[in-house]
C-alpha cells in the first residue's frame, strides 16, 4: 500500500475503536500533500461504508485556536453525515478519545464555488449561516500534532451540530457579534466572529482556495464550518454545552457516556 493509505488505514481504525495512536510525524516525513491524501483516502474508507459527504469545515482560523494548537496555518477537512447531529442531540462522549468543543459559525452554500471564483457578493454564494458547535477529536496520543498530521487525520473532525439557519441577507454583518459558550450553564468561554479570520465571511474565499489547492469540491448544498470563534475547551463525560452568537441564536448538544450517541438524531 502506499504511504497515504497506510496511514488512513491507522486513522480509520483509531477514530473507530477510541483508540489514540503515535503521530504520524513522530516517525516519518510527512509533507502537507502526503497529508492531504491521506484526509481524502480516510473519507474514502468512511464513504465505501456508506457514510455521505454533508460539507467542509476549516482549521485555525481563529489566533486564539493556532496558539492553542502551536500551528500556524489555516486548513481544511471533509464532515459526513455519519458526523451531523440534531439541535440538543446526545453525543456518545465514550465514542471518543479526548474530545473538545467549539462554537462556529456555519454556512449553508447557494451556489457551486469553482476553483478561487468567489468574485460574487456573499449573498449569492451563501443561502444561510447559524450558530455550530463542532466536536474535535485528535487520533493521536496527548492532543499532540505537527500540521501535517492533523490535517490527515481529518483535522480533528468527530461531530458537529447546527443551530437555526437565518437567511444570509438577513443575518447581516457578521464581523463582529458576540460569542457564548457555557458549559452545563456556566460560561467555559466568550469570543467574537472577529476571530474567524477577521471576519468569518472571509473563509468563503479560504475555502475555495484550499479546495483548489488540496482536491475538495464546494458544491450547493453543502456546510461549510467556517472556523472557531474561541479555544476549544473539554467535552464533559456527561452534562450540556451550548453556543450563543449575538442575532443568530443559541445551539446545544448534550454528552453522556455510553449512550447511542452520534445517531441519536442524526438526518
Amino acid at each position: 500500500m502506499t504511504a497515504d493509505a497506510v496511514f488512513a488505514a491507522a486513522l480509520d481504525t483509531a477514530q473507530r475503536t477510541a483508540t489514540a495512536i503515535s503521530q504520524l510525524s513522530s516517525t516519518e516525513e510527512v509533507g502537507l500533500d502526503t497529508a492531504y491524501a491521506t484526509q481524502h483516502a480516510l473519507i474514502a474508507r468512511r464513504l465505501a461504508r456508506g457514510e455521505r459527504v454533508t460539507g467542509l469545515k476549516l482549521g485555525f482560523t481563529s489566533q486564539a485556536k493556532a496558539q492553542q494548537m502551536g500551528v500556524h496555518d489555516v486548513i481544511m477537512g471533509t464532515l459526513t453525515d455519519a458526523m451531523r447531529l440534531d439541535d440538543d442531540a446526545v453525543f456518545d462522549r465514550g465514542s471518543a478519545i479526548h474530545p473538545r468543543i467549539e462554537p462556529e459559525v456555519a454556512y449553508f452554500l447557494a451556489a457551486d464555488i469553482d476553483g478561487v471564483d468567489t468574485a460574487l457578493p456573499l449573498a449569492e454564494i451563501v443561502a444561510a449561516v447559524a450558530p455550530a458547535l463542532e466536536i474535535i477529536d485528535s487520533r493521536y496520543r496527548d492532543f499532540r500534532f505537527s500540521l501535517s498530521d492533523v490535517v490527515a487525520d481529518n483535522t480533528s473532525a468527530a461531530g458537529y451540530v447546527i443551530g437555526p439557519w437565518t437567511p444570509f441577507e438577513q443575518a447581516g454583518t457578521l464581523d463582529n457579534r458576540a460569542v457564548r459558550l457555557e458549559v452545563d450553564g456556566r460560561v467555559a468561554a466568550t469570543g467574537s466572529t472577529a476571530a474567524i479570520l477577521g471576519d468569518p465571511g472571509r473563509a468563503i474565499a479560504a475555502a475555495a482556495r484550499l479546495a483548489a489547492a488540496h482536491g475538495f469540491a464546494l458544491r450547493a448544498g453543502m456546510v461549510l464550518l467556517a472556523g472557531a470563534a474561541t479555544a476549544a475547551v473539554p467535552l464533559p463525560d456527561h452534562g450540556v454545552v451550548e453556543a450563543t452568537i449575538t442575532g443568530l441564536g443559541r445551539v446545544g448538544i448534550r454528552t453522556h457516556e455510553g449512550s447511542d450517541s452520534l445517531t441519536e438524531g442524526a438526518r
